[in-house]
């Protein structure tokens, strides 16, 4: 059962240490599952590690993750050659996909050589839940700041654009994100902009934002935009989960 309407939930968290395995899927990615709709029988998740440059044992530890949560997980990996054949096809018939951290620029520019991109448009329009963390949230967006190219963070402009807005990650956690959002939104660069601190995600239904939520009392989300009088970040309510 696919969600009523394409839904992203872009995210700063989701995934912790596990007791028993390396990962643990936390109250975030459980959220994005309830958006599916699924009932009746396990979730399917389809993760995409690309951003991590499909390193196996990233992949082994969210298998591992998923199983012990009650996912039925599959994986689509790009190295040396996509792991499936259809990738539209495949992505379809999932409930969620969820996206890994690493580098965004290197996710985008794989997934364009490879046609995902168009993939996963057409499984976001068909009700897939799409979400992940980091770069796994800049993604769905115009862009926004990363570290893909070295450690003083630039801005990716090329994101795939589902969402028209910029996102920032990590917003109170790396000590770069926030003054070099700012930056980038108040010069033009980057469009206004959507942030989250660690254990904050953000629900888009279409391309419109609808709410906050988090999986950790202390964590917030913001909105950050520019104007006449400079740049201007918002807080915005937060639902606990």
């Amino acid at each position: 059962m696919p969600a009523d309407a394409p839904t992203i939930l872009a995210t700063s968290g989701g995934i912790g240490a596990g007791l028993r395995t390396r990962f643990e899927f936390t109250a975030l990615t459980d959220f994005s599952v309830d958006l599916s709709g699924v009932e009746g029988r396990a979730p399917r998740v389809c993760f995409l590690a690309t951003a991590m440059g499909d390193d196996k044992a990233t992949l082994h530890y969210l298998t591992e993750a998923a199983q012990s949560r009650g996912f039925i997980p599959t994986h689509i990996s790009l190295f040396p050659m996509p792991t499936v054949a259809d990738t539209t096809a495949h992505l379809v018939e999932q409930d969620v996909v969820w996206v890994f951290g690493g580098s965004v620029a290197n996710l985008l520019a794989l997934w364009r050589v490879h046609g995902l991109d168009t993939a996963l448009h057409a499984a976001w329009q068909a009700g897939v839940v799409l979400t992940g963390i980091s770069a796994g949230s800049i993604c769905w967006h115009s862009g926004g700041m990363t570290d893909s190219f070295g450690p003083t963070l630039q801005p990716i402009v090329d994101g795939l654009r589902f969402l028209p807005y910029a996102n920032g990650v990590h917003y109170d956690t790396e000590a770069q994100r926030r003054p070099m959002l700012q930056t980038f939104v108040g010069n033009g660069t980057l469009p206004a902009a959507y942030a989250t601190d660690d254990g904050a995600g953000l629900l888009y239904r279409g391309t419109t934002f609808v709410e906050a939520v988090a999986e950790k009392n202390s964590a917030g989300a913001y909105f950050v935009s520019a104007g006449d009088g400079g740049v201007l970040e918002t807080a915005l309510d937060v639902r606990h989960l």
